[in-house]
C-alpha cells in the first residue's frame, strides 16, 4: 500500500540501516550525531555503527558531560552540542571574489553550489529552529540564496525525544518532544522487548523512501510505546518558562534592575548566539591577497554581544554587556514575535549549557517578567 504523510511504520536496527542507504542511494550525504572529543557533535556519518549508541549526556547551567547508558539506544541524548543552523547558514561563506584582469577588474560567485544532504537525527526543537530561520533567510522579504537552495535540497530525519537534558524547556515553547511539522520522516526510539523505530511520515518524498526500507505495520502497543516515550520525555523537562504574555511582560520592564544584575555576570563572549539554533546574525569582511590581485568578500556568523556589531559612525548604539544581554534577550522572546511572528527561543536550553557562567535565560525571564521592580 502506497504511504502517505501522516502513516506510521515501524523499522527494526536493520531497516533503519537500509533507510540510511537508501538515502545515500539516492545521493544524500547524511549529517548527523557521533559521540567525539567528549561530546555529541554533528559530522558527516557514513552509516548506524558512527551514532552514539550507548551514550547519554548531562547537561546543566555551565556544564556538559558525556555518560555511558545501561542501554543500546543511538538517541538517548538531549540535544548536541552544536545546532544543526551551520549546515544551512555556514559560519562562514565565500561570496564574490574579484581578480585584476590587467586594467579591468572581474567579479565571480564565490559560493559553491549546495550539496543536498539528510539531516539525521534533528530533536524536534531543532526542527522548529528550522521553520524559525526560514521565515527569515528564505521566506522573508530579503531571502539568502545559498540559504535556500540549502534547504530545498535537505531531507529531514527527525527523531522524537525522550531523554531530555536539565536545561531542556521545549514543553514550555511547545516545540517539542514531539515533532510537529517540517520533518520528512520522524522516528521514535524503542528498545522494549526489541529495538525498533517507530516512523511518522511528513512529507511524500519522506513516504517514497520509507517505503522503500520495508517496514512492517505498526501495532497498537508500538504506538502506545512512542506515545508514552514522548510523555515521559514531557514529564522531565529539565526547565519551565512561562511564555504566556512574556512580550509584553519584558518590554514592560526594559530598566529592570535584574539587567544590571545580569551585566555583573556575563562576559559578553557570545556563546549563547553561536549555540543557539535560531540566531542568524552575520558580517561581512573583505580581504585580498598580499599581491593584489585577488579580493574576496566573506560572510562570517556575527553576535549582538560584540560591541562593534551595533556600530554605526560615532560609536556604538549599545556600548554596555547590560544593553547588549538585554537586546539579546528580549529580542529572542519579545520582538522577535512583533517581526516574524514567533518565539525565537525553542527552548533547546544550549544557551543555558553552554553559558561559561551558567546564566540561565529562564530564571532571567521570570525575574523580569514577573517583578516589576
Amino acid at each position: 500500500m502506497q504511504l502517505s504523510p501522516g502513516d506510521q511504520r515501524v523499522l527494526d536496527l536493520a531497516g533503519f540501516e537500509r533507510l540510511l542507504q537508501m538515502l545515500r542511494d539516492d545521493g544524500l550525504g547524511l549529517v548527523g550525531p557521533t559521540a567525539r572529543d567528549g561530546a555529541i557533535v554533528l559530522d558527516d556519518i557514513a552509516g548506524i555503527d558512527d551514532l552514539p549508541r550507548g551514550v547519554g549526556d548531562e547537561q546543566s547551567p555551565g556544564r556538559y558531560r558525556l555518560r555511558p547508558r545501561e542501554d543500546d539506544q543511538l538517541f538517548g541524548w538531549a540535544v548536541p552540542a552544536q545546532p544543526w543552523k551551520k549546515q544551512f547558514l555556514p559560519a562562514r561563506l565565500d561570496l564574490v571574489r574579484i581578480r585584476r584582469k590587467g586594467s579591468s577588474l572581474e567579479a565571480e560567485n564565490a559560493t559553491p553550489a549546495a550539496n543536498p544532504v539528510a539531516v539525521i537525527a534533528a530533536r524536534p526543537c531543532e526542527v522548529a529552529a528550522m521553520s524559525v530561520q526560514d521565515r527569515v533567510l528564505r521566506d522573508g522579504p530579503h531571502a539568502d540564496g545559498d540559504y535556500a537552495a540549502r534547504r530545498r535540497a535537505a531531507f529531514v530525519l527527525a527523531v522524537n525525544c525522550g531523554t531530555p537534558s536539565g536545561t531542556c524547556f521545549c514543553v514550555s515553547m511547545e516545540t517539542g518532544p514531539r515533532a510537529k511539522a517540517g520533518f520528512d520522516l520522524a522516528a521514535t526510539e524503542l528498545t522494549e522487548p526489541s529495538h525498533r523505530f517507530l516512523i511518522e511520515v511528513g512529507t511524500e518524498a519522506g513516504a517514497r523512501i520509507l517505503d522503500r526500507a520495508r517496514p512492517t505495520a505498526a501495532s497498537d502497543g508500538d504506538i502506545a510505546a512512542a506515545e508514552a516515550v514522548v510523555a515521559g520525555a514531557a514529564r522531565n523537562m529539565g526547565r519551565t518558562l512561562d511564555s504566556k504574555g512574556l512580550p509584553e511582560r519584558l518590554l514592560a520592564n526594559l530598566e529592570h534592575p535584574r539587567w544590571d544584575d545580569v551585566a555583573d555576570r556575563c562576559l559578553g563572549c557570545g556563546n549563547c548566539t553561536f549555540a543557539c539554533p535560531t540566531c542568524f546574525c552575520t558580517t561581512v569582511e573583505d580581504a585580498s591577497d598580499l599581491g593584489g590581485e585577488v579580493a574576496t568578500r566573506t560572510r562570517t556568523w556575527d553576535s549582538c554581544f560584540a560591541p562593534d556589531f551595533a556600530y554605526i559612525h560615532g560609536g556604538s548604539v549599545r556600548p554596555t554587556l547590560r544593553s547588549r544581554y538585554r537586546q539579546w534577550h528580549t529580542h529572542k522572546l519579545a520582538t522577535w514575535v512583533e517581526q516574524f511572528g514567533t518565539s525565537g527561543c525553542v527552548g533547546c536550553g544550549r544557551c543555558i549549557t553552554w553559558c561559561p557562567v551558567g546564566i540561565d535565560l529562564t530564571v532571567e525571564a521570570t525575574a523580569v517578567g514577573e517583578d516589576r521592580g
